[in-house]
């Protein structure tokens, strides 16, 4: 739904030319202002927000034209039409001189009058639209946005600063919520282009029968309501950047017009025959893995080979260790300044709860956690009970092989999965040792050792913080 137009400014002196053009733009669907003198357009000017102004050469008092130079000084972008009397090329050329974008000799007709108007409505909406593009755009992510402290992550930012200033194509791929945007965005912020366009599309949320347009644009009448030409995001992106997210999930014949398309950078829009060319890096991104998507035949190989310059592969969140309380604090730092709370830190139960946890979101899950944290804590440190219980998104996991990330070790492994069935068989035992230790068949002198092994709270001091559920873990 388009947004309504600002009114249009009438200014003439004779009263039954105002009342005419007011009747005929507002039978056109058009707000109007009138006024008598430049004087009085001046100052509603300063006051209120018009997408043009229409006013006759000669007034009372200040010109049109005097009138014009002054609005075209302080407003350039405020397009205006002139209405004469005495339609001269001299005085024609003193119109656009003072800042008219076209004139009208009276008498004319009020298609005339409408056509005029109607192009400066459409450059009106084009602005706007180009304005809430870039709005869109305005914040890209740069490397300070790119949080961790693992070992991967250092490697990953130095890459990000190797490659940006090249026009290498990228192929980043990840479990879903691993960071790939931030990386893409940070590509372009550090590259030769940063002060060009930069354009996102996610290739699954737009259908697929438009997602050809999106990218390419159309012409008029290429298809049921292609009722104007529209220009293609790689058309935006033209000297630029365009970021193709979930990549995977466009079409067989798109993936073979793209696959033209990365050849030398032509294309033609829906529904034309001319052939266009930009000059565009591009960045694509996927989820999904790629290797079975080719070899299922949903991706062609040839495309995956022509992307594949570079290849980010974004480790997921359980494989970080560390880096879910480095991201935690951030996060609570964040939303401790949005929501204007005195929450200060993490406590040691709640810490050791986001530690156990496998993360299936990845770095978009333990964000929301720690929102949802801060939204719920009146204490001064985050509780465990504030955190989310996991139980859906533990079993988002259950049909995943347990297996060592790539940097750890079989034993680091194996003190991370036992810290998890600890931690879990306490939540279900209301943190009681005693009981624990029974679903456990452990002793609780052993159980009470393994977890001091984990360096995990064992409760046995008078004010230390709960393990889990907001509650101290009790003995009986």
């Amino acid at each position: 739904m388009k947004a309504p137009l600002p009114p249009v400014l009438v200014v003439d002196d004779e009263k039954n030319m105002r009342l005419s053009l007011q009747t005929v733009l507002k039978d056109d669907g058009y707000t109007v202002r009138t006024v008598e003198s430049a004087e009085e357009g001046i100052n509603l000017l300063e006051r209120e927000r018009f997408f043009m102004v229409i006013t006759d050469a000669r007034l009372g008092g200040m010109t049109g034209y005097e009138f014009l130079k002054i609005i075209h000084a302080s407003k350039p972008d405020l397009p205006a039409l002139m209405l004469t009397a005495y339609a001269t090329p001299k005085l024609a050329v003193e119109a656009i001189k003072a800042g008219a974008i076209d004139y009208l000799a009276k008498p004319f007709e009020p298609e005339e009058l409408l056509h005029a108007v109607a192009r400066c409505a459409e450059r009106h909406r084009l602005l706007d639209e180009n304005a809430a593009l870039r709005s869109r755009t305005e914040h890209i992510s740069g490397l300070d946005d790119i949080v961790g402290e693992s070992e991967k992550m250092r490697e990953l930012r130095k890459l990000i600063q190797t490659i940006a200033p090249t026009d290498a194509r990228v192929l980043i791929l990840g479990e879903s919520g691993t960071g790939k945007e931030l990386v893409a965005g940070a590509l372009h912020s550090l590259s030769k282009r940063r002060d060009a366009d930069y354009v996102r599309i996610n290739c699954a949320a737009i259908p697929e029968q438009l997602l050809e347009s999106e990218l390419f644009g159309h012409e008029k009448g290429a298809f049921t309501g292609a009722v104007k030409q529209k220009l293609g995001r790689v058309e935006e992106a033209d000297g630029g950047t365009i970021f193709l997210d979930e990549i995977a999930d466009m079409s067989k014949p798109l993936q073979a017009k793209l696959l033209r398309f990365l050849e030398d950078g032509s294309f033609t829009r829906v529904g034309g025959t001319q052939e266009l060319r930009v000059n565009i890096r591009l960045l694509a991104a996927t989820n999904r893995d790629i290797a079975r998507a080719i070899a299922e035949d949903h991706f062609r190989e040839d495309l995956f080979h022509r992307l594949n310059v570079v290849q980010f592969h974004l480790p997921p969140l359980r494989e970080r260790g560390e880096d879910v309380l480095v991201l935690a604090e951030h996060f609570l730092k964040l939303f401790r300044a949005i929501m204007n709370k005195n929450v200060a830190a993490l406590s040691i139960g709640a810490r050791q709860k986001l530690l156990s946890h496998r993360w299936p979101g990845n770095v978009r899950e333990l964000r929301n956690a720690i929102e949802r944290a801060l939204i719920l804590e009146t204490a001064h440190e985050i509780q465990p009970v504030s955190l989310p219980d996991f139980y859906v998104e533990a079993r988002l996991q259950k049909s995943a092989p347990v297996q060592a990330a790539a940097d750890e070790s079989l034993d680091d492994a194996l003190s991370r999965l036992e810290r998890e069935i600890i931690i879990n068989a306490l939540a279900q035992n209301d943190s009681s040792l005693t009981r624990t230790a029974e679903r456990l068949k452990l002793s609780r002198h052993s159980l009470r050792y393994r977890m001091q092994r984990l360096n995990m709270n064992a409760g046995d001091g008078a004010g230390e913080a709960p393990l889990d559920a907001g509650r101290e873990i009790s003995e009986n």
